[in-house]
């Protein structure tokens, strides 16, 4: 086990002087998205949704599977022996933990639970693109389009002669 961390320790200390090097490239560019395609975005935006939801969706499955569990052992029952399968909050000290079998498919239904919400959000996504897309192409052609934006003080570059400065 020392060795282990020993190994990531020394790992990480020889990547220091790599990371200072790209610090100065780092500030100089920064990273831009108008190149990517549409769909790349969508999938990055995806990814994001899927494992941001993921945590949720995992307490909601173990909190329906306990939930399962707790009806088909013994009806509900909240006498201190009967709440060994409850949900989290309910939960005696000596509690009766999922089997391996039981947290395998609260995994998978936490999984997909999570991928469905971010499809959800996929659909939705698309459906408003494609709604303001025909919302401009339904204009007519020659209507200005006029960019709102605050208004900025000019700047002054010359200086009077009468200025003492």
């Amino acid at each position: 086990m020392r060795r282990i961390c020993f190994t990531v320790v020394l790992f990480l200390f020889l990547l220091v002087p790599a990371a200072a090097q790209n610090d100065d490239t780092l500030k100089s560019s920064t990273f831009d998205t108008t190149d990517f395609p549409q769909w790349a975005k969508d999938m990055r935006r995806w990814d994001i949704i899927a494992f941001g939801s993921f945590p949720f969706t995992m307490l909601l499955s173990m909190t329906a599977m306990d939930t399962y569990r707790w009806n088909n052992a013994n009806g509900m029952n909240f006498s201190e022996e009967g709440r060994r399968y409850a949900p989290w909050p309910l939960k005696t000290a000596g509690a009766i933990e999922m089997t391996t079998e039981e947290f395998e498919r609260t995994l998978i239904i936490a999984a997909s639970l999570s991928a469905a919400v971010a499809f959800t959000d996929l659909i939705i996504v698309k459906i408003k693109r494609q709604k303001e897309r025909r919302r401009i192409e339904s204009r007519p052609t020659g209507s200005i389009i006029i960019n709102r934006s605050p208004y900025q003080e000019p700047e002054e570059t010359d200086k009077s002669a009468d200025d003492p400065e």
